[in-house]
């Protein structure tokens, strides 16, 4: 599988007392299976188009002004078959010269503390990848699991690699072990797998011991200080 990106990176100098540089990014890729657009600034996104449910998707925060407009879509969709066409010249004009791979790294981790019983999600992160595709799967007690799994957009890095995220939700159950498994052609042999175990933190009782133990004798206390207080009016 080929994969094909044109990255335009435009950097602004902001003057004020000091020197500020920004980083504004346009991301197009395309491969025989996968294609994609999205917009950055400063190593967030701001927008991407969804070529499965055929629109854009503008992901700044509601407070900020969009910068999507009609016809923005339908531009990625041309932007992608010029990257096909590209990508088919110079697969003929380079004769497909050995690519630079670098291999992800992988993470881990729950999405909120653990709480038996209480639904959650567990976040794969792979990150530092070139070039994309992965492929991502998950696998409950040794078992393929694939509902309540999700994949984001690739996240293009500062340095050229690549960022994504798949989330699982899942409900803990004491000793359940989940694993992500990441596929990359930089990866020889098998692929890279990390594994999660369900672990329940139970609440500790010791800090309740102790403050029963404290009031107990601090009563006891009282109670002997109150007895010889009144003793000693008795003797006099």
């Amino acid at each position: 599988m080929e994969m094909f990106g044109v990255l335009l990176i435009l950097t602004v100098i902001v003057r004020t007392e000091t020197q500020v540089v920004h980083r504004d990014v346009e991301f197009i890729g395309c491969s025989d299976t996968e294609k994609e657009y999205l917009m950055g600034f400063d190593g967030e996104e701001l927008y991407h188009s969804d070529f499965i449910r055929k629109e854009g998707v503008d992901t700044l925060p509601a407070f900020a002004d969009p910068i999507s407009f009609p016809g923005f879509y339908e531009n990625s969709v041309a932007q992608i078959e010029i990257c096909k066409q590209n990508l088919d010249l110079d697969i003929k004009v380079y004769k497909s010269p050995d690519e630079q791979l670098d291999p992800p790294d992988t993470s881990i981790y729950s999405e909120d503390d653990v709480v038996q019983n209480v639904e959650n999600t567990l976040i794969c992160h792979v990150t530092g990848f070139f070039p994309p595709p992965v492929n991502v799967s998950w696998t409950k007690n040794n078992q393929i699991v694939t509902e309540g799994m999700s994949l984001s957009q690739y996240r293009l890095k500062n340095d050229g690699t690549f960022n994504i995220f798949s989330t699982l939700k899942f409900t803990p159950e004491e000793g359940d072990i989940y694993s992500c498994t990441v596929n990359h052609k930089s990866i020889p042999g098998q692929p890279k797998t990390k594994t999660w175990e369900v672990d329940v933190a139970l609440p500790s009782i010791g800090p309740a011991v102790f403050c029963g133990v404290g009031l107990t004798l601090g009563l006891l206390g009282v109670a002997a200080g109150t007895f010889f207080l009144i003793k000693g009016n008795n003797c006099n």
